[in-house]
């Protein structure tokens, strides 16, 4: 049982790396960031609304002096992440993405630090500039070739997505220290992060792209928030019931760049070389070994390491 519930946080990076097919389509249609991340987190913040009614409406209850808190991380945390995401995969290859994505640990270890009190050690840094190391192999600036898709201000986006991911993680935890779980903490990050882009929508587009194709689009735009917002979060979250959180973390880390590659390939024909194959390896080696604390250091608790 407990080998089948290792699956879980693997597909639920398998499913997260899977943003960038329903992003690009979107873009090609016309939409903008703001709709597109409108369009996804919207239906997802509905759909775990039902749920918690459904399950445990407690779930639903805060302290307004916590609001704070959830207004951080839905702000400063997923609004960014996601926004600067959106772009990224918009300007490298869905692989890049991800992998520049997955960097965020390296982050959660330097906020750690400066907020936590937890220490930096040599391994640590050895980690990160393994990671660096990575993902300059992986970028393709090391080679010329077609399918290499870079720039230097998509690298840039890119680690800023990492680096609000890492924020979206440090609020997260300043609400479970507070007493908060997993569901309610996404629901209200989700919520504000729908309300804060209401006046940005572009809601003429939606409509056009629904009635383009009334049953095939919305399902499309249903499958988007399923598969990149709610069921990578419930499959993570049963895993974290049963699974340690840093095997759980490394899982879904390392399964995400690496399903991003795949479906960059079968969609958009991005052929990884060898350097790029490496480059990742590398990238999954860090992480490994950055998430794996050693029981005689300060451990992070990244019970949040999520979209």
């Amino acid at each position: 049982m407990k080998k089948l519930i290792l699956i879980l946080p693997l597909i639920s990076g398998i499913l997260w790396g899977s943003v960038g097919v329903f992003v690009r389509r979107l873009y090609a249609f016309g939409f903008d960031n703001f709709t597109v991340l409108l369009s996804r987190v919207a239906v997802a913040t509905l759909i775990l609304f039902v749920g918690i009614l459904i399950f445990d409406k407690s779930l639903l209850r805060i302290k307004i002096k916590d609001a704070w808190v959830f207004l951080a991380a839905g702000i400063l945390g997923m609004l960014g992440l996601n926004l600067a995401y959106n772009e990224s995969i918009n300007r490298l290859t869905l692989s890049l993405a991800a992998v520049l994505l997955s960097l965020a640990p390296i982050f959660v270890v330097l906020w750690g630090s400066v907020l936590f009190k937890e220490r930096i050690t040599v391994r640590k840094v050895g980690c990160i500039f393994m990671a660096v190391f990575g993902c300059v192999l992986t970028s393709g600036i090391l080679e010329s070739t077609a399918s290499m898709k870079w720039s230097l201000v998509g690298i840039f986006i890119g680690l800023l997505s990492a680096f609000f991911y890492a924020l979206y993680t440090v609020f997260s935890r300043i609400a479970m220290d507070k007493g908060y779980q997993v569901f309610t903490i996404t629901f209200y990050s989700m919520l504000t992060v729908t309300i804060v882009l209401l006046p940005f929508t572009d809601f003429h587009i939606i409509g056009e792209f629904v009635e383009s194709a009334p049953i095939g689009n919305s399902i499309f735009m249903l499958l988007h928030s399923a598969c990149t917002s709610v069921l990578p979060y419930v499959l993570y979250t049963v895993a974290l019931l049963h699974v340690e959180t840093g095997i759980s973390s490394i899982l879904a880390s390392g399964g995400e760049p690496i399903a991003a590659m795949l479906f960059g390939l079968a969609f958009f024909s991005e052929t990884p070389t060898l350097l790029s194959l490496i480059g990742l390896a590398v990238v999954i080696a860090a992480l490994t070994l950055i998430l794996k604390t050693p029981k005689n250091e300060d451990a992070f608790d990244r019970n949040d390491l999520q979209y």
